[in-house]
């Protein structure tokens, strides 16, 4: 894997949305911040420039001289606390990024020449705040930026990419969706509610609030809970997926994402073969093998006492 360290910018004043806490402001129910930084989980060093706040995970904070003073600001005092040859660089209001594009960054980042690179939207507009760069060669633009202009702040991106060799990655409809406005925030709420994302929305989002780094096969877990409704009873459903995931923890207690996705597979191999045994036994009746003919009840005057 690819070291890097990741900068977020996260202190715009968020003018279009009336001066609202953009980062704070929830999609599925996280912040906006807490999802940009679940995308990126694997920088070496995570620096948010914003005012601080609580976050999903550790990360350290700094603040860009003047506050407000825009992004080329920001980018340089963060990038003042990275060490990586590779530095990420994102905005803080990304509802749909993923770790596919942050890796595709870095793998074209990486290529003989390139000094960085960045996505483009559907549009073919650059988005120099969805990008990767080499550290160097930023290091360098940012200063020669700030001599010939006197400072960074106030600046436009544009000053600092005109300057670099960099890459275009093509970031599809969602990776460089940006909330701006609070019609592109009810927009992300909308979509992350769609037929084929919702779940794996929910799943992504119930991980991070419980704090559980584990691959869920949800194929699986939906079988089984549809096995125990139909052979046991409905309530069956949710309690079984609970005892379940109680049993995978405590037999893969002390192990790894691996171990701990396994032991669930397991757990839910046998549940789903015991929900249908019973649908098998209430399908047979009377007629399994060893009962009664027709349903009929032993005669229980004779339990018990010895009678042929």
């Amino acid at each position: 894997m690819t070291a890097y360290d990741v900068i977020v910018l996260a202190g715009g004043a968020a003018k279009r949305l009336g001066g609202a806490d953009k980062p704070g402001v929830r999609v599925g129910g996280r912040a906006l911040l807490d999802r940009v930084l679940a995308a990126c989980a694997g920088a070496a060093r995570t620096v948010v420039v914003g005012g601080r706040r609580a976050t999903a995970r550790p990360v350290v904070w700094t603040r860009e001289v003047p506050e407000g003073g825009g992004p080329l600001a920001a980018l340089g005092a963060g990038l003042r606390l990275t060490t990586a040859e590779r530095v990420l660089v994102l905005s803080a209001d990304l509802p749909f990024l993923g770790p596919g594009t942050v890796d595709a960054l870095l793998a074209a980042a990486g290529q003989p020449g390139r000094e960085g690179a960045l996505c483009t939207d559907p549009d073919g507009r650059d988005q120099p705040l969805v990008a990767a760069y080499r550290a160097e060669p930023l290091r360098r633009e940012l200063a020669l930026i700030a001599t010939e202009h006197g400072s960074l702040a106030g600046l436009p991106l544009r000053l600092l990419t005109a300057e670099l060799d960099l890459a275009r990655v093509e970031a599809g409809p969602d990776a460089a969706f940006d909330c701006d406005t609070w019609d592109d925030i009810a927009a992300a709420r909308a979509r992350i509610r769609e037929h084929g994302a919702v779940l794996d929305e929910w799943i992504t989002s119930v991980k991070n609030e419980l704090g559980i780094d584990l691959d869920v096969d949800t194929g699986v877990l939906l079988d089984l809970a549809r096995d125990a409704a139909h052979g046991v009873a409905r309530p069956a459903a949710p309690l079984t997926t609970f005892l379940v995931g109680y049993a995978a923890a405590r037999a893969s207690a002390g192990a790894g994402p691996d171990e701990a996705a396994a032991a669930v597979a397991e757990a839910a191999r046998k549940a789903t073969a015991l929900a249908l045994r019973w649908e098998a036994e209430a399908s047979a009746g009377g007629d399994a093998a060893g009962g009664p003919a027709g349903g009929a009840k032993p005669d229980a005057g004779r339990e018990g006492t010895g009678t042929p």
